[in-house]
């Protein structure tokens, strides 16, 4: 008795062999367009899902529904006065916030919405470009987006929105290596790096399954990506106001905010296209090959898409902020060695597999083995040591928070000195007789 697979077994690559200028301006202004449907859309899911978690109407007032209150916050962000900060540089304050926009409207240029389709009598896919490292092409517009951060805090010359670019340039750093490293293993199995082939490469199985590990290491380095809670550190209100938006207003600020979301819309793509098998519907639909065919083709990435920014959405109301060396030490020490040893294990399947005649499943399942334990005595081990040096230290370190000629917080372990505000305070007889309890104390230490 056979089984059908998880998808069809015919997917095809992306065909532009008749392509024309034409229609690559009519896709390019399509892409903007979709983005831009899709933010307005993100920002009322948002606020109304966000409402529903946490027991309240959400936007409900503008419209139906409450639909106009993303428009509303448009035109808001249009009227608003224009603020130039007098110390700013002020080609980089208004260049920051373009460059941010502009890389993250570049993300979609390479990512197929759909198949090969008749659009005025041409064959043409639904994908603006490919080539064969459009995911390294990916890779590196993300990477260019940081300069929008970097340089929208740095410009401004205000300590607020420096500390949240110089946060965000640490943070995107690294967990974009362990997206990257989540990535390669794609790249191994797929045998490309372009993405319509590796759309086409899935087939019978989507990696998000056969990748598990790796689809898992994607989904919180794109959290961390794009500066959604719990990893929104950057722009930690409660500590840097707005991060390195501090100092932004009008349609300077909208262009961040814009790009924000737009950033959400490109990791969902990208996961939509790297594990959950593209445009194609999913299983038993895929065998089904009239609605897994043509413009069907833009519903299904569609929903695939929203499914990751409901994840995000759904994680902003859950999760608290974590603190920023938890933060880091999370990606550094976790995702990034766990990444590196998934995609070795990659490796070595492809190459058995490519010299030795062993059945999938029993070379998948020894590997998963060998990662599951490696990845549980690398866990017990650092758990071990943490446990071992605190319990070493009987009495916490003191360290003065001015030493450096600016304050600085305490790190774990270490203890702020008393107060001398702590003593006033008190009442003038408490605070004689602790201090007459302290001499004591002290004398009898000697």
């Amino acid at each position: 008795m056979t089984t059908l697979p998880l998808a069809i077994p015919d997917y095809t690559v992306a065909d532009f062999s008749q392509e024309t200028w034409w229609l690559t301006l009519i896709k390019a202004v399509f892409i903007i367009l979709f983005l831009i449907f899709n933010v307005l859309l993100a920002l009322w899911v948002e606020r109304r899902g966000l409402g529903r978690m946490q027991t309240r109407p959400g936007p409900n007032v503008a419209g139906p529904f409450g639909l106009f209150q993303a428009f509303a916050d448009a035109l808001k962000l249009l009227f608003k006065e224009d603020m130039w900060t007098r110390r700013s540089d002020k080609f980089l304050y208004f260049m920051a916030p373009a460059i941010a926009a502009f890389c993250a409207f570049s993300v979609f240029a390479v990512i197929p919405l759909g198949p090969n389709v008749s659009m005025f009598g041409h064959s043409t896919p639904l994908q603006l470009a490919d080539m064969p490292v459009a995911a390294l092409y990916i890779l590196a517009i993300t990477s260019l987006g940081l300069y929008g951060i970097v340089l929208g805090g740095w410009s401004t010359r205000s300590t607020l929105p420096l500390y949240g670019a110089v946060r965000s340039s640490a943070q995107v750093i690294s967990y974009e290596l362990s997206m990257g490293l989540a990535l390669v293993s794609v790249f191994i199995m797929s045998g490309s790096m372009s993405t319509s082939q590796i759309v086409a490469a899935q087939t019978p199985f989507w990696w998000a399954v056969t990748l598990a590990p790796a689809f898992v290491i994607y989904c919180i380095s794109a959290v961390g990506e794009v500066n959604r809670l719990p990893f929104d550190l950057p722009e930690a209100e409660g500590e840097l106001v707005a991060g390195h938006m501090t100092e932004y207003s009008s349609m300077k600020f909208g262009w961040y905010y814009l790009s924000e979301y737009v950033n959400m819309l490109n990791v969902s793509a990208v996961a939509t296209t790297m594990f959950f098998g593209g445009w194609h519907a999913p299983w038993p639909l895929s065998h089904v090959p009239v609605i897994n065919d043509g413009w069907f083709g833009i519903v299904w990435f569609f929903l695939k898409m929203w499914f990751f920014m409901f994840l995000m959405i759904w994680t902003r109301g859950t999760l608290l902020r974590i603190r920023y060396d938890q933060f880091m030490q999370f990606g550094w020490k976790r995702l990034i060695p766990v990444a590196l040893a998934w995609v070795v294990a990659v490796a070595v399947l492809r190459g058995v597999t490519a010299w030795v005649d062993t059945s999938m499943p029993v070379i998948l399942g020894v590997i998963l083995a060998i990662f599951v334990i490696a990845l549980a005595v690398m866990w017990f081990l650092d758990s071990g040591e943490g446990e071992t040096t605190g319990e070493g230290d009987d009495v916490t370190e003191t360290f003065d928070p001015l030493a450096d000629g600016f304050p600085v917080p305490p790190k774990p372990g270490q203890q702020l000195p008393p107060s001398p505000r702590a003593r006033r305070a008190q009442p003038v007889g408490v605070a004689a007789n602790t201090t007459v309890a302290t001499d004591a104390q002290e004398e009898t230490d000697e």
